[in-house]
């Protein structure tokens, strides 16, 4: 009797995942297109408006311990449908806002309810997928929020054009609403999907997979010596600094780029949503290219260290080209430097592959919940630092910054980070 082939399941969850993905970042980002509309309504400095794009990060951050703790006591398929509908909602509420305070306020909100997002992805693709897929699933779902905006940012600057900044937020987030919708109708975890064979569970759990079933035996509740056990291991400080560093050109990208295409550089706010465009396929190419590569040589015997490591350090060297834009003035070559600098960080992208294979199994929730944490730290410097470097009107020392945290970003993975292997822990031994 013929054995039957594993089902493809995991496959069609990696695609809801990557929906989520481009809804998140399109919702994160959306006020980056309308900053210049709404910086003419209510007249904000260059240091007001930085300090609302990182209103969301300082909620963001604040939750996201707190959200990986959530993620490891609800199912993804509860947790995630109310994320997306109350982001949602307060992406919709933003068109209502009224000034600083309240548009301030309302991205918070915003931040607050976005936080649990990764780490469920993380625990998503930690159950469905082996090992030997998993930086490939990781690329994939990572670079939604790269293909994503390549075409969504031409997109919703002419959604802006036709009913205005305030349409433009009502009309994202309600989006969102209908897709937490779908996700709640159509997300299982493995072992309850009813699509889903033994054939393919025995190889996902064979390769790694279906954690929440090898942790069922050991859940236990939250304890600050998990904290303290995930914030005392040089080898996770390496990944927690270069996820900041990631985090710090993408930022740029996320909040100030479409503002310094248009007021700093004399671009047409038409014409910068397909400029804008162009360096999001850059980056979700090379996001493609490091998960794929990785896999690859992982599977032709490289070691993990050379296979995972080194396309994030290659990757976050090459974004500091974006340094070479204060030397252009070009339309063509601006966009070009950004392309290049934003490929590195799409290459660079795969950082989550180390909560997973890095963390003590028992720790891999609150770990992704610091390594998040941390990551989005750049996320409040980053566009406030670059509302005070641009604040006399040159934007120069803002992307000497910006590149300066690339390079940091991979000196901690060449020197903190070390050997790629799981650590364990004495309760582990």
């Amino acid at each position: 009797m013929k054995t039957p082939k594993p089902s493809k399941v995991r496959y069609q969850v990696l695609f809801l995942i990557f929906v989520n993905v481009v809804i998140n970042y399109m919702d994160r980002s959306n006020l980056a297109v309308a900053a210049s509309e709404i910086d003419k309504e209510f007249h904000f400095t260059p240091v007001q408006l930085g300090l609302i794009f990182s209103a969301f990060s300082w909620t963001y951050l604040a939750f996201q311990i707190p959200g990986g703790i959530l993620v490891n006591r609800f199912s993804p398929r509860i947790l995630y449908a109310f994320s997306l509908i109350t982001w949602s909602l307060a992406t919709v509420m933003q068109g209502f806002a009224r000034g600083f305070a309240t548009l301030f306020g309302l991205r918070m909100a915003t931040g607050v309810f976005e936080a649990p997002a990764f780490p469920i992805n993380n625990r998503v693709v930690s159950n469905w997928f082996p090992d030997q897929e998993r930086a490939s699933a990781i690329a994939v779902y990572t670079s939604g929020q790269f293909l994503g905006l390549a075409f969504l940012m031409p997109v919703l600057s002419t959604i802006q054009l036709e009913v205005g900044w305030k349409g433009l937020f009502v009309v994202t987030g309600l989006v969102g609403i209908v897709w937490g919708i779908v996700w709640y109708i159509f997300y299982r975890d493995p072992q309850h999907h009813k699509s889903v064979n033994d054939a393919e569970l025995q190889y996902i759990e064979k390769g790694g997979g279906l954690l929440d079933k090898q942790q069922a035996a050991q859940k236990k509740a939250f304890q600050w010596a998990d904290l303290k056990a995930v914030l005392s291991y040089r080898k996770l400080w390496g990944i927690y600094i270069g996820q900041f560093a990631v985090n710090a050109t993408l930022w740029f990208f996320l909040t100030w780029f479409p503002k310094y295409l248009v007021d700093y550089r004399g671009l047409d706010f038409i014409k910068s949503g397909y400029w804008a465009s162009i360096p999001y396929l850059a980056a979700f190419a090379g996001i493609l290219c490091s998960g794929f590569l990785s896999d690859y040589l992982v599977k032709r015997g490289v070691s993990a260290a050379k296979a995972r490591k080194r396309p994030i350090i290659i990757g976050l060297l090459v974004s500091a080209f974006i340094l070479g834009a204060n030397y252009v003035d070009t339309p063509g070559l601006i966009i070009l430097f950004m392309s290049i600098s934003f490929f590195g960080v799409g290459f660079a992208s795969i950082t989550w592959i180390f909560v997973s294979t890095l963390a003590p199994k028992h720790l891999i929730n609150i770990t992704g919940g610091v390594f998040n944490f941390i990551g989005q730290l750049a996320g409040i410097i980053v566009p406030i630092a670059i509302g005070f470097l641009a604040s006399g009107g040159n934007f120069a020392p803002a992307l000497v910054f910006v590149a300066a945290l690339g390079i940091l970003g991979a000196c901690s993975y060449i020197f903190l980070v070390g050997n790629v292997e799981r650590i364990r822990t004495h309760a582990e031994e």
